[in-house]
């Protein structure tokens, strides 16, 4: 799928902390970087069990300052970021602490930019916008899914459009990511399903990416299998060790392919479901998935076989087409078998609002590399199939 004259970079955080008890290393790390004072930046629900303050106590233990702001809400806004700066400035932080899913990790980098940049962070809607480092950033996963913990991009809603703008900006990547799967362990069944598939639609649209290369297909593949093999384990037994560890690995796996090849249509047009009804983005991946993939088949059916092998389908004696059509079966199936909606009118998606989401799916920095261009009477079809 790459072109060979193209000249291909590769983003990640430089410390990547993984498997049970590495969030206890969060305050090494936090002094090891010669800081002394951090804002945690994660969500009321997090706040509420008491997880903040388990954080809070293991950096406080390695001798810094911290703040906890619990502002960030499922598909963060520029009014969260806002806020959240707000308070990183009022206390003189140097240093910031996301904890939870996307939605944290995604309003912490939010903070970070503007604070090492200046300015309103509709401005760094695009790709490479800023000019100045972000401010540090340790990145703590609660969730299997998002991958938001060591990727460069943040996704935050404009409040005045209500769109969500894709910043994929390579300063915006964590310095730090941290995945215990031991704070997973207490994700309900819906979440997990819901983020166990946005970590395989990252991996599917990353290998279907105009831009893949060897080593984000390899990152792509083993992340398919993994999931293929452990989400339906997960979400029926929120307590399977094995299963939630595989998980994670899954998830960051899906990270490294999509950071760096990019994703698709499913990710342009989930945003902007995300973005007019506050729909969660997992969900919205999960539906649009099979359709978005359907449109693409053509575009490279082998592409489509091999994610069928990946999800342990059985292609042999079959015919490159039927081996690929067999590629979108299990994807259906694996939303079927862990209680993802048949489609979006269950999450009340309507169709007079196809039209105005389709024109700024296309927009979206992720569809650039979808594997087939679509025109906009396309795209607003993919919405219809998936109602």
């Amino acid at each position: 799928m790459a072109i060979a004259d193209q000249v291909f970079g590769f983003f990640m955080p430089v410390v990547n902390l993984m498997g049970p008890g590495s969030v206890k290393e969060v305050g090494v790390q936090a002094k090891s970087l010669g800081l002394k004072k951090a804002l945690i930046v994660t969500d009321a629900g997090l706040e509420k069990m008491g997880v903040a303050d388990q954080v809070k106590e293991i950096i406080e233990a390695a001798g810094l300052k911290v703040i906890v702001f619990a502002g960030a809400q499922p598909n963060p806004t520029d009014i969260n970021v806002h806020d959240g700066l707000a308070i990183f400035k009022e206390n003189k932080c140097d240093l910031i602490v996301s904890l939870g899913g996307g939605s944290s990790h995604d309003c912490a980098k939010g903070i970070g930019l503007v604070a090492g940049n200046g300015g309103h962070i509709r401005d760094f809607e695009g790709v490479n916008k800023s000019k100045k480092a972000m401010k540090p950033l340790i990145a703590i996963n609660t969730t299997a899914g998002t991958a938001s913990e060591m990727t460069r991009f943040c996704i935050i809603t404009n409040t005045d459009t209500h769109v969500k703008m894709a910043i994929v900006d390579w300063r915006c990547t964590p310095t730090i990511s941290v995945n215990d799967p031991v704070m997973m362990m207490g994700m309900p069944p819906a979440l997990t399903a819901a983020t166990g598939m946005d970590a395989l639609t990252h991996s599917v649209e990353a290998y279907m990416s105009t831009i893949a290369t060897p080593v984000t297909d390899a990152a792509a593949l083993m992340s398919i299998k993994l999931i293929g093999e452990n989400l339906r384990q997960a979400v029926a037994n929120g307590q399977n060790f094995a299963a939630r560890n595989n998980m994670a690995y899954a998830q960051f796996l899906g990270g490294m392919a999509f950071n760096n090849a990019s994703l698709g249509y499913v990710h342009g047009m989930a945003h902007q479901l995300g973005g007019f009804y506050d729909l969660p983005h997992g969900v919205c991946n999960a539906i649009l998935l099979p359709h978005v993939q359907r449109f693409n088949l053509n575009s490279n059916p082998q592409r489509l076989a091999d994610i069928a092998v990946a999800l342990g389908e059985n292609i042999s004696g079959l015919s490159v087409r039927d081996a690929a059509e067999k590629g979108l079966d299990a994807i259906v199936q694996l939303s079927q078998d862990i209680g993802i909606p048949a489609g979006l009118a269950a999450l009340g998606a309507k169709e007079e609002d196809f039209e105005v989401m389709a024109v700024n799916a296309m927009k979206d920095a992720c569809s650039a590399t979808n594997p087939r261009q679509a025109k906009l009477e396309d795209v607003i079809q993919i919405f219809k199939n998936a109602l």
